[in-house]
């Protein structure tokens, strides 16, 4: 079988394609759109891949084209031999990782989503952009404010940002906002009925998949939660466990072991990271709406051992492993048991 790897680019893309004993058979350099034509009109091979934002795509186009794909992660392809000794070019690059393939019967690869994940998963991320893009504006706006001296916004939604801001300025100046202001009122407003929108395409999804339908089951967690959560997991079946999804999100405690030294750190925060946050922010959901759940009476005990922000942690990480139980088994999430007897997830789930 031959091996192909591709030194993929945004806009073109080095191929290097070797016999099984090694031999370079054939090096081009091709448009990265006309790869779906190029890999489909190949015989079955190993194609190899660096981890880019481009990769997943490629991966679907050789996976309909029945090749074996390998998805190289970025942290390894410099043992690869990926920009060695300072030097880094394409040619060289897909050399390097089409030897590799030859060398190792098997080369380490990143999970690679289904479209349907890849394409949600885009969606939670632009409507993330929009909550970004509002922030500034409205930290802007707040900066313009404290420079007039007219006082505070008072608190309330950001939803009504901009008409808390009018009447703030009606009531000390009695007139109307300035030019400049107004308009980072109307990109605001904006930017507030696009993402409403977002969220309800995901609210919608959440509600239909019969998956993330479960997961909103789950206290504290929302449309938002319960898509992010579907993704990063995007199939159930490839985690042993709950306690491998919890490492896998980064949840678990770190270790610093050598010899006779052994010592537990903070959470490794490992993979990834917007997933993560959304989970804690389900978890102090939970622990503010639902005081009387077995679980959060459990995140008290912690909160009193360890301190609130240890204890929301520790709610985190139990929720993505109650999450994982409803979704392997099928079930929802129902509070019968004591937490105690929870830590995979699988007594509250029924």
């Amino acid at each position: 079988m031959k091996h192909v790897a591709i030194d993929l680019g945004g806009r073109e893309s080095q191929i290097c394609v070797r016999s099984s004993d090694g031999q370079i058979l054939e090096e081009d350099r091709r448009s990265t759109l006309g790869l779906q034509k190029y890999l489909a009109a190949l015989e079955p091979a190993k194609v190899v891949l660096e981890t880019c934002a481009e990769a997943f795509m490629v991966a679907e186009w050789a996976r309909m084209a029945g090749h074996e794909v390998t998805v190289v992660p970025a942290s390894l392809v410099r043992a690869l031999g990926v920009g060695s000794r300072g030097i880094k070019n394409d040619v060289r690059d897909s050399r390097h990782l089409s030897e590799a393939s030859c060398r190792m019967q098997r080369l380490p690869s990143v999970h690679v989503p289904c479209l349907r994940s890849r394409e949600l998963k885009s969606l939670c991320t632009l409507r993330e952009s929009l909550v970004t893009a509002r922030t500034k504006l409205m930290n802007s706006a707040r900066g313009w404010l404290r420079g007039q001296a007219v006082g505070r916004i008072k608190a309330g939604s950001a939803d009504t940002f901009t008409r808390r801001l009018h009447s703030l300025w009606k009531e000390k100046t009695g007139g109307t906002l300035p030019a400049a202001l107004l308009r980072q009122t109307t990109a605001i407003d904006v930017l507030t009925e696009q993402m409403l929108l977002a969220e309800k395409e995901l609210q919608e999804f959440a509600k239909a998949d019969p998956v993330c339908r479960r997961l909103l089951t789950v206290p504290g967690v929302g449309a938002l939660v319960a898509v992010r959560y579907f993704c990063a997991v995007d199939d159930v079946t490839r985690f042993p466990s709950a306690h491998a999804v919890q490492s896998y999100l980064g949840l678990t405690p770190g270790e610093d072991a050598s010899s006779d030294k052994k010592r537990l750190t903070g959470i490794t925060k490992a993979g990834p990271a917007r997933v993560r946050w959304v989970l804690q922010q389900a978890a102090w959901s939970a622990w503010r709406f639902r005081p009387n759940d077995p679980i959060v009476q459990w995140t008290e005990r912690v909160a009193q051992r360890r301190g609130r922000r240890v204890a929301a942690t520790a709610l985190a990480r139990k929720l993505a492993g109650i999450m994982f139980a409803i979704w392997r088994d099928g079930t929802s999430y129902r509070a019968t048991r004591s937490p105690a007897d929870s830590v995979v997830g699988t007594s509250v789930a029924a």
